[in-house]
Protein backbone atom coordinates (compact mmCIF):
# COMPACT_ATOMS: atom_id res chain seq x y z
CA UNK A 1 0.00 0.00 0.00
CA UNK A 2 1.38 3.39 -0.98
CA UNK A 3 0.15 6.52 0.76
CA UNK A 4 0.52 9.92 -0.89
CA UNK A 5 0.33 13.35 0.74
CA UNK A 6 -1.34 15.92 -1.48
CA UNK A 7 0.03 19.34 -2.32
CA UNK A 8 -2.85 21.61 -1.29
CA UNK A 9 -4.34 23.22 -4.37
CA UNK A 10 -7.19 25.29 -3.02
CA UNK A 11 -6.88 29.08 -3.36
CA UNK A 12 -5.97 30.85 -1.14
CA UNK A 13 -3.16 28.43 -0.41
CA UNK A 14 -3.46 26.26 2.70
CA UNK A 15 -0.16 25.62 4.48
CA UNK A 16 -1.34 22.67 6.57
CA UNK A 17 -0.47 19.04 5.97
CA UNK A 18 -2.23 15.89 7.18
CA UNK A 19 1.09 14.24 8.06
CA UNK A 20 4.29 15.76 9.39
CA UNK A 21 7.73 14.32 8.45
CA UNK A 22 8.49 12.61 11.77
CA UNK A 23 5.20 10.71 11.81
CA UNK A 24 5.56 9.52 8.22
CA UNK A 25 9.00 8.19 9.12
CA UNK A 26 7.51 6.44 12.15
CA UNK A 27 4.73 4.90 10.02
CA UNK A 28 7.18 3.52 7.48
CA UNK A 29 9.38 2.17 10.24
CA UNK A 30 6.48 0.55 12.10
CA UNK A 31 4.68 -1.01 9.15
CA UNK A 32 7.80 -2.14 7.31
CA UNK A 33 7.08 -3.43 3.81
CA UNK A 34 3.30 -3.06 4.16
CA UNK A 35 3.16 0.74 3.82
CA UNK A 36 5.30 3.16 1.85
CA UNK A 37 4.72 6.89 1.71
CA UNK A 38 5.44 9.76 -0.62
CA UNK A 39 4.81 13.50 -0.49
CA UNK A 40 3.88 15.72 -3.40
CA UNK A 41 6.37 18.58 -3.64
CA UNK A 42 4.99 21.90 -2.35
CA UNK A 43 6.38 25.41 -2.05
CA UNK A 44 3.71 26.54 0.44
CA UNK A 45 3.39 23.63 2.88
CA UNK A 46 4.40 24.54 6.45
CA UNK A 47 6.89 21.65 6.44
CA UNK A 48 9.38 22.06 3.60
CA UNK A 49 10.23 19.30 1.12
CA UNK A 50 13.69 19.05 2.64
CA UNK A 51 12.22 18.25 6.05
CA UNK A 52 10.51 15.21 4.57
CA UNK A 53 13.66 14.21 2.69
CA UNK A 54 15.65 14.41 5.91
CA UNK A 55 13.29 11.81 7.37
CA UNK A 56 13.83 9.53 4.38
CA UNK A 57 10.42 10.29 2.83
CA UNK A 58 10.14 10.27 -0.96
CA UNK A 59 9.15 13.63 -2.47
CA UNK A 60 7.47 13.40 -5.88
CA UNK A 61 6.02 15.68 -8.55
CA UNK A 62 2.81 13.68 -8.94
CA UNK A 63 0.92 11.08 -6.94
CA UNK A 64 -0.29 8.75 -9.69
CA UNK A 65 1.68 5.90 -8.12
CA UNK A 66 -0.06 6.18 -4.74
CA UNK A 67 -3.12 4.17 -3.73
CA UNK A 68 -4.49 6.34 -0.92
CA UNK A 69 -4.21 10.11 -0.98
CA UNK A 70 -4.42 12.35 2.08
CA UNK A 71 -5.08 16.09 1.85
CA UNK A 72 -6.64 18.75 4.04
CA UNK A 73 -8.99 21.04 2.12
CA UNK A 74 -11.09 20.32 -0.96
CA UNK A 75 -9.06 19.02 -3.90
CA UNK A 76 -9.45 21.06 -7.11
CA UNK A 77 -11.45 19.04 -9.64
CA UNK A 78 -8.68 19.16 -12.24
CA UNK A 79 -6.28 17.56 -9.73
CA UNK A 80 -8.46 14.53 -8.91
CA UNK A 81 -6.95 11.21 -10.01
CA UNK A 82 -9.58 8.64 -11.05
CA UNK A 83 -10.17 5.45 -9.05
CA UNK A 84 -8.09 6.49 -6.04
CA UNK A 85 -9.08 6.66 -2.38
CA UNK A 86 -9.04 10.22 -1.02
CA UNK A 87 -9.16 11.56 2.53
CA UNK A 88 -9.95 15.27 2.92
CA UNK A 89 -12.56 17.72 4.21
CA UNK A 90 -15.04 17.78 1.33
CA UNK A 91 -17.63 20.15 2.85
CA UNK A 92 -20.44 18.43 0.95
CA UNK A 93 -22.58 16.71 3.59
CA UNK A 94 -24.67 19.86 4.17
CA UNK A 95 -25.22 20.12 0.38
CA UNK A 96 -22.88 23.12 0.20
CA UNK A 97 -23.45 24.60 -3.24
CA UNK A 98 -19.83 25.64 -3.68
CA UNK A 99 -18.72 21.98 -3.64
CA UNK A 100 -21.52 20.42 -5.67
CA UNK A 101 -19.34 20.13 -8.78
CA UNK A 102 -16.57 18.56 -6.71
CA UNK A 103 -18.77 15.70 -5.51
CA UNK A 104 -20.13 15.22 -9.03
CA UNK A 105 -16.55 14.90 -10.32
CA UNK A 106 -15.67 12.42 -7.56
CA UNK A 107 -18.58 10.22 -8.62
CA UNK A 108 -17.70 10.54 -12.30
CA UNK A 109 -14.10 9.52 -11.61
CA UNK A 110 -15.09 6.51 -9.44
CA UNK A 111 -13.16 7.90 -6.47
CA UNK A 112 -13.66 6.62 -2.94
CA UNK A 113 -14.12 9.71 -0.80
CA UNK A 114 -13.57 9.43 2.95
CA UNK A 115 -14.36 12.66 4.78
CA UNK A 116 -12.40 13.50 7.94
CA UNK A 117 -15.48 15.14 9.43
CA UNK A 118 -17.23 11.75 9.49
CA UNK A 119 -14.50 9.69 11.14
CA UNK A 120 -15.90 8.74 14.55
CA UNK A 121 -15.17 6.34 17.38
CA UNK A 122 -17.76 3.80 18.64
CA UNK A 123 -19.24 6.50 20.89
CA UNK A 124 -19.96 8.67 17.86
CA UNK A 125 -17.26 11.21 18.71
CA UNK A 126 -15.08 12.70 16.00
CA UNK A 127 -11.53 11.39 16.13
CA UNK A 128 -9.63 13.65 13.73
CA UNK A 129 -10.18 17.40 13.63
CA UNK A 130 -8.54 20.79 13.62
CA UNK A 131 -11.29 22.10 15.91
CA UNK A 132 -9.17 22.91 18.93
CA UNK A 133 -6.85 25.08 16.82
CA UNK A 134 -9.77 26.77 15.08
CA UNK A 135 -11.06 27.69 18.54
CA UNK A 136 -7.68 28.93 19.77
CA UNK A 137 -6.98 31.10 16.73
CA UNK A 138 -10.60 32.21 16.37
CA UNK A 139 -10.78 33.43 19.96
CA UNK A 140 -7.40 35.17 19.65
CA UNK A 141 -8.67 36.87 16.50
CA UNK A 142 -11.78 38.03 18.36
CA UNK A 143 -9.59 40.02 20.72
CA UNK A 144 -7.31 41.22 17.91
CA UNK A 145 -10.46 42.53 16.18
CA UNK A 146 -11.74 44.16 19.37
CA UNK A 147 -8.39 45.86 19.91
CA UNK A 148 -8.35 47.18 16.36
CA UNK A 149 -11.95 48.37 16.59
CA UNK A 150 -11.63 50.15 19.93
CA UNK A 151 -7.98 51.23 19.84
CA UNK A 152 -7.58 50.00 23.43
CA UNK A 153 -4.62 47.73 22.66
CA UNK A 154 -2.69 46.26 19.75
CA UNK A 155 -1.49 42.68 19.37
CA UNK A 156 0.17 40.90 16.46
CA UNK A 157 -1.85 38.77 14.11
CA UNK A 158 -1.87 35.09 15.04
CA UNK A 159 -0.28 34.27 11.71
CA UNK A 160 2.72 36.43 12.69
CA UNK A 161 3.28 34.36 15.85
CA UNK A 162 5.62 31.37 15.89
CA UNK A 163 3.42 29.11 17.97
CA UNK A 164 0.95 28.96 20.84
CA UNK A 165 3.57 30.11 23.35
CA UNK A 166 4.22 33.20 21.25
CA UNK A 167 0.46 33.78 21.12
CA UNK A 168 0.34 33.72 24.92
CA UNK A 169 3.00 36.43 25.06
CA UNK A 170 0.88 38.67 22.84
CA UNK A 171 -2.21 38.10 24.97
CA UNK A 172 -0.45 39.73 27.92
CA UNK A 173 -0.95 43.03 26.07
CA UNK A 174 -4.75 42.67 26.11
CA UNK A 175 -6.43 45.09 28.53
CA UNK A 176 -10.22 44.88 28.57
CA UNK A 177 -12.89 47.06 30.13
CA UNK A 178 -15.71 45.27 32.01
CA UNK A 179 -17.31 43.90 28.86
CA UNK A 180 -19.44 40.77 28.52
CA UNK A 181 -18.45 38.07 26.04
CA UNK A 182 -20.78 35.40 24.63
CA UNK A 183 -19.38 32.03 23.56
CA UNK A 184 -21.52 29.38 21.87
CA UNK A 185 -20.43 25.74 21.74
CA UNK A 186 -18.74 23.31 24.10
CA UNK A 187 -17.16 20.89 21.65
CA UNK A 188 -13.58 20.76 20.37
CA UNK A 189 -13.80 24.28 18.96
CA UNK A 190 -15.41 25.65 22.10
CA UNK A 191 -12.72 24.09 24.27
CA UNK A 192 -10.09 25.82 22.14
CA UNK A 193 -11.88 29.12 22.71
CA UNK A 194 -11.90 28.47 26.46
CA UNK A 195 -8.12 27.96 26.41
CA UNK A 196 -7.68 31.57 25.27
CA UNK A 197 -10.20 32.92 27.78
CA UNK A 198 -8.39 31.04 30.55
CA UNK A 199 -5.04 32.53 29.48
CA UNK A 200 -6.67 35.97 29.67
CA UNK A 201 -8.06 35.07 33.13
CA UNK A 202 -11.57 36.13 32.12
CA UNK A 203 -14.15 34.83 34.58
CA UNK A 204 -16.98 32.56 33.42
CA UNK A 205 -20.45 33.33 34.79
CA UNK A 206 -23.83 31.59 34.62
CA UNK A 207 -26.30 32.65 31.90
CA UNK A 208 -28.75 34.33 34.28
CA UNK A 209 -25.98 36.25 36.03
CA UNK A 210 -24.62 37.28 32.63
CA UNK A 211 -27.99 38.71 31.68
CA UNK A 212 -28.92 40.40 34.94
CA UNK A 213 -25.78 41.23 36.95
CA UNK A 214 -23.23 44.02 36.67
CA UNK A 215 -19.55 43.11 36.85
CA UNK A 216 -16.53 45.33 37.40
CA UNK A 217 -14.33 43.11 35.22
CA UNK A 218 -14.73 41.33 31.88
CA UNK A 219 -16.76 38.12 32.04
CA UNK A 220 -17.96 35.50 29.61
CA UNK A 221 -20.76 32.99 29.35
CA UNK A 222 -20.45 29.70 27.45
CA UNK A 223 -23.85 28.76 26.06
CA UNK A 224 -25.20 25.37 25.09
CA UNK A 225 -28.25 24.97 22.84
CA UNK A 226 -30.39 24.49 25.94
CA UNK A 227 -29.59 28.06 27.03
CA UNK A 228 -31.11 29.74 23.97
CA UNK A 229 -33.26 27.25 22.05
CA UNK A 230 -36.91 26.62 22.95
CA UNK A 231 -39.44 24.22 21.50
CA UNK A 232 -42.10 26.10 19.54
CA UNK A 233 -44.94 24.01 20.91
CA UNK A 234 -44.39 24.44 24.65
CA UNK A 235 -41.19 26.39 25.29
CA UNK A 236 -39.33 23.34 26.56
CA UNK A 237 -36.01 21.84 25.56
CA UNK A 238 -34.85 18.25 25.27
CA UNK A 239 -31.40 17.68 23.78
CA UNK A 240 -32.20 14.45 21.94
CA UNK A 241 -35.42 15.91 20.56
CA UNK A 242 -33.63 19.09 19.48
CA UNK A 243 -30.96 17.14 17.59
CA UNK A 244 -33.61 15.04 15.86
CA UNK A 245 -36.08 17.88 15.21
CA UNK A 246 -34.19 21.19 15.11
CA UNK A 247 -36.83 22.75 12.88
CA UNK A 248 -39.29 22.48 15.80
CA UNK A 249 -37.34 25.01 17.85
CA UNK A 250 -36.90 28.77 17.90
CA UNK A 251 -34.04 30.92 19.11
CA UNK A 252 -34.18 32.91 22.32
CA UNK A 253 -30.68 34.33 21.83
CA UNK A 254 -31.53 38.03 21.60
CA UNK A 255 -31.26 38.75 25.35
CA UNK A 256 -27.60 37.69 25.13
CA UNK A 257 -27.09 39.82 22.01
CA UNK A 258 -28.53 42.77 23.93
CA UNK A 259 -26.09 42.21 26.82
CA UNK A 260 -22.81 41.05 25.30
CA UNK A 261 -20.29 43.05 23.29
CA UNK A 262 -18.25 40.22 21.73
CA UNK A 263 -19.74 37.03 20.26
CA UNK A 264 -17.44 34.05 19.65
CA UNK A 265 -19.47 31.47 17.73
CA UNK A 266 -18.11 27.93 18.02
CA UNK A 267 -21.26 25.78 17.93
CA UNK A 268 -22.12 23.29 15.19
CA UNK A 269 -25.19 24.42 13.25
CA UNK A 270 -27.74 22.23 11.51
CA UNK A 271 -29.24 24.07 8.50
CA UNK A 272 -32.68 22.93 9.70
CA UNK A 273 -32.17 24.71 13.03
CA UNK A 274 -33.08 28.36 13.58
CA UNK A 275 -30.45 31.05 13.36
CA UNK A 276 -29.21 32.66 16.53
CA UNK A 277 -30.87 35.89 15.38
CA UNK A 278 -32.24 37.39 12.19
CA UNK A 279 -30.22 40.00 10.33
CA UNK A 280 -32.82 42.70 10.95
CA UNK A 281 -32.13 42.38 14.70
CA UNK A 282 -28.87 44.32 14.33
CA UNK A 283 -30.89 47.44 13.49
CA UNK A 284 -32.25 47.56 17.02
CA UNK A 285 -30.48 49.99 19.36
CA UNK A 286 -30.67 47.23 21.98
CA UNK A 287 -28.38 44.93 19.94
CA UNK A 288 -25.07 45.52 21.72
CA UNK A 289 -22.69 43.06 20.05
CA UNK A 290 -20.05 44.97 18.10
CA UNK A 291 -17.51 42.19 17.32
CA UNK A 292 -18.42 38.75 16.01
CA UNK A 293 -15.81 36.02 15.62
CA UNK A 294 -17.71 33.39 13.63
CA UNK A 295 -15.45 30.36 13.87
CA UNK A 296 -18.19 28.13 12.41
CA UNK A 297 -18.26 30.27 9.25
CA UNK A 298 -21.56 28.96 7.89
CA UNK A 299 -22.27 31.47 5.13
CA UNK A 300 -25.67 33.07 5.72
CA UNK A 301 -26.13 30.43 8.42
CA UNK A 302 -26.49 30.58 12.20
CA UNK A 303 -24.85 34.04 12.27
CA UNK A 304 -26.61 36.06 9.52
CA UNK A 305 -23.94 38.78 9.56
CA UNK A 306 -21.54 36.21 8.07
CA UNK A 307 -22.09 37.25 4.47
CA UNK A 308 -18.94 35.56 3.23
CA UNK A 309 -15.79 33.93 4.52
CA UNK A 310 -12.93 36.31 5.23
CA UNK A 311 -9.30 35.38 4.69
CA UNK A 312 -6.08 35.38 6.68
CA UNK A 313 -4.83 38.26 4.51
CA UNK A 314 -8.11 40.17 4.85
CA UNK A 315 -9.58 38.90 8.14
CA UNK A 316 -12.39 41.33 8.96
CA UNK A 317 -15.26 43.10 7.28
CA UNK A 318 -17.95 45.27 8.83
CA UNK A 319 -21.72 45.08 8.51
CA UNK A 320 -23.63 48.35 8.69
CA UNK A 321 -26.33 48.22 11.36
CA UNK A 322 -28.68 50.51 9.42
CA UNK A 323 -28.37 49.20 5.85
CA UNK A 324 -27.22 45.67 6.80
CA UNK A 325 -24.69 45.93 3.95
CA UNK A 326 -21.00 45.07 4.04
CA UNK A 327 -18.48 47.83 4.75
CA UNK A 328 -14.66 47.91 4.87
CA UNK A 329 -13.25 46.81 8.22
CA UNK A 330 -13.65 49.31 11.05
CA UNK A 331 -15.33 51.74 8.68
CA UNK A 332 -17.76 52.95 11.34
CA UNK A 333 -17.48 52.69 15.10
CA UNK A 334 -21.18 51.84 15.20
CA UNK A 335 -20.96 48.97 12.68
CA UNK A 336 -20.47 45.29 13.54
CA UNK A 337 -17.01 43.88 12.80
CA UNK A 338 -17.07 40.27 11.56
CA UNK A 339 -14.11 37.88 11.61
CA UNK A 340 -15.10 34.78 9.61
CA UNK A 341 -11.88 33.13 8.41
CA UNK A 342 -12.70 29.60 7.23
CA UNK A 343 -9.21 28.12 7.67
CA UNK A 344 -8.18 29.48 11.06
CA UNK A 345 -5.73 26.66 11.97
CA UNK A 346 -3.60 27.83 9.02
CA UNK A 347 -2.46 30.73 11.17
CA UNK A 348 -0.55 28.22 13.35
CA UNK A 349 -0.02 25.56 10.68
CA UNK A 350 2.86 23.54 12.11
CA UNK A 351 1.33 22.92 15.53
CA UNK A 352 -2.16 22.27 14.19
CA UNK A 353 -0.80 19.89 11.53
CA UNK A 354 1.26 17.98 14.10
CA UNK A 355 -1.76 17.36 16.33
CA UNK A 356 -3.92 16.36 13.35
CA UNK A 357 -1.23 13.93 12.16
CA UNK A 358 -1.10 12.24 15.56
CA UNK A 359 -4.86 11.72 15.42
CA UNK A 360 -4.61 10.16 11.95
CA UNK A 361 -1.78 7.90 13.09
CA UNK A 362 -3.85 6.65 16.01
CA UNK A 363 -7.27 6.30 14.41
CA UNK A 364 -6.87 5.87 10.65
CA UNK A 365 -3.58 4.21 9.73
CA UNK A 366 -4.36 0.97 11.66
CA UNK A 367 -7.80 0.85 10.00
CA UNK A 368 -6.41 0.82 6.46
CA UNK A 369 -5.72 -2.91 6.77
CA UNK A 370 -9.03 -3.78 8.42
CA UNK A 371 -11.58 -5.44 6.15
CA UNK A 372 -14.68 -3.24 6.05
CA UNK A 373 -13.39 -1.07 8.89
CA UNK A 374 -16.46 0.45 10.59
CA UNK A 375 -14.67 3.76 11.14
CA UNK A 376 -13.74 4.12 7.48
CA UNK A 377 -16.97 2.66 6.08
CA UNK A 378 -19.14 5.13 7.98
CA UNK A 379 -16.99 8.01 6.75
CA UNK A 380 -17.15 6.96 3.08
CA UNK A 381 -19.40 9.28 1.10
CA UNK A 382 -18.75 7.87 -2.39
CA UNK A 383 -17.36 4.67 -3.87
CA UNK A 384 -17.25 3.11 -7.37
CA UNK A 385 -19.14 5.96 -8.97
CA UNK A 386 -22.04 6.05 -6.54
CA UNK A 387 -23.03 7.47 -3.18
CA UNK A 388 -22.91 5.05 -0.26
CA UNK A 389 -26.18 4.11 1.41
CA UNK A 390 -25.91 6.55 4.32
CA UNK A 391 -25.33 9.45 1.94
CA UNK A 392 -28.01 8.71 -0.63
CA UNK A 393 -29.76 11.83 0.66
CA UNK A 394 -27.21 13.73 -1.45
CA UNK A 395 -28.63 12.22 -4.67
CA UNK A 396 -30.71 15.29 -5.56
CA UNK A 397 -27.69 17.46 -4.75
CA UNK A 398 -25.60 15.83 -7.47
CA UNK A 399 -28.19 14.41 -9.88
CA UNK A 400 -28.51 17.22 -12.41
CA UNK A 401 -25.08 16.50 -13.96
CA UNK A 402 -25.15 12.70 -13.72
Amino acid sequence: MKIGIIREGKVPADQRTPFIPELLHEIESTFGNRISVCVESSAVRCYADKEYLQQGIEVVDNLSGADILFGVKEVPIENLIPEKTYFFFSHTIKKQLRNKALLQAILAKSIRLIDYELLKNPKGERVVAFGRWAGIVGAYNAFWTYGMKTGLFEIRRATACRDLEDLKVELKKVVLPPIKIVVTGRGRVGKGVLEILEILKIIEVEPQDFLHCYFEEPVFVCLSSSDYMRRKSDGGFEQAHFYANPEGYESQFLPFAETGEILIAAAFWDPKAPRLFELSAIQSPEFSISVIADITCDIDGSIPTTRRASTILDPVYDVDRDTMQELPPFAKQHSISVMAIDNLPCELPRESSAEFARQLREWVIPELYQVNSPILEKATIARDGDLTLEFMYLSDYVSDAL
